[in-house]
């Protein structure tokens, strides 16, 4: 693997607000170190979870500074860098301290539908231009902006500081393609926590998840019998956490994740920044039972 610090389980960081939308950064505190106790590999800051779009920049460095204060090299940071103007992408990063930042998740260009070569042509520049590794973000459903398999291939072997791709677009046949076809070191990460088991099995490298902060120890079990071939033992773990996965998204993310961190009292609010909104109270309701 090209950074066997980010094998296994990372998980992809709320950002909790106060009663006012305020950033909380006491609560922050309690989840980070309720990860690390529950021996979770690495911290993603800044990804989808975190709400980023409605986070100043300011907040954002805020944010990454208190997660590099409080984690103090105990576990490997990624921080979530990317944009649909490569041009602003690419000053943002020639002005970045990458000081404690183990690598950058970098998500598709979105809104603006470039096509294979502006997809290459993007994260050509950016890898070329980035001190440190990159992890590829490929999520349609968001972005509108599909990386096909020899995109990807070609990024990986021109370029070995783009380690890995965080895959979530469900599709478990391109993750094949991907694994059959890009360098073996590359790594092949789950972006959807509802086939993190499968994706391991075809020989994908982890997670990035959501659904591991509300249970990390028996997440964190999955992925490492999953990684260690005891795949009896993982499917155990992936069947008892399928049976909650859906509710953590139903409203939408982080609505989910944020409703069962306040019911575990991690977090001090349910609080989301519009446009998103709290879950729907049936469905909250629904998502406690699991978490009692």
């Amino acid at each position: 693997m090209r950074n066997k610090n980010l094998k296994g389980t990372g998980v992809a960081l709320i950002t909790p607000f106060n009663d006012d939308f305020s950033i909380d950064f006491l609560s922050l505190e309690k989840l980070i170190e309720h990860m690390i106790e529950n021996r979770v590999n690495y911290l993603v800051v800044m990804g989808t979870t975190s709400e980023s779009p409605t986070l100043s920049l300011e907040e954002q460095i805020d944010i990454l500074n208190f997660v590099k204060k409080v984690v103090n090299n105990r576990v490997p940071i990624v921080f979530g860098m990317g944009s649909n103007d490569t041009n602003k992408l690419l000053k943002r990063i020639k002005n970045f301290d990458f000081d404690g930042i183990e690598a950058i998740l970098s998500v598709c260009p979105y809104y603006n539908k470039p096509n294979q070569i502006g997809l290459f042509s993007h994260f050509d520049i950016i890898a070329r231009n980035c001190p440190v590794d990159i992890i590829l973000y490929n999520v349609p459903s968001r972005t509108s902006s599909n990386l096909d398999s020899n995109t990807v291939k070609e990024l990986s072997i021109k370029h070995r500081n783009i380690i890995g791709i965080k895959e979530a677009s469900g599709d478990i046949g391109f993750s094949m393609d991907l694994i059959l076809n890009c360098p073996k070191d590359f790594m092949i990460i789950s972006g959807d926590d509802k086939i993190t088991y499968p994706m391991i099995v075809i020989g994908g490298a982890g997670v990035i998840s959501v659904q591991a902060m509300a249970f990390p120890n028996l997440f964190v079990k999955m992925v490492d019998s999953s990684l260690s071939s005891n795949f009896k033992l993982a499917m155990s773990y992936h069947y008892e956490l399928l049976k909650s996965v859906d509710l953590f998204y139903i409203d939408g993310n982080p609505a989910g994740i944020k409703e069962a961190l306040f019911f575990k009292n991690i977090c001090k609010t349910n609080q989301l920044r519009l446009p998103l909104s709290k879950m729907k109270k049936e469905n909250a309701l629904l998502l406690h039972k699991f978490l009692k």
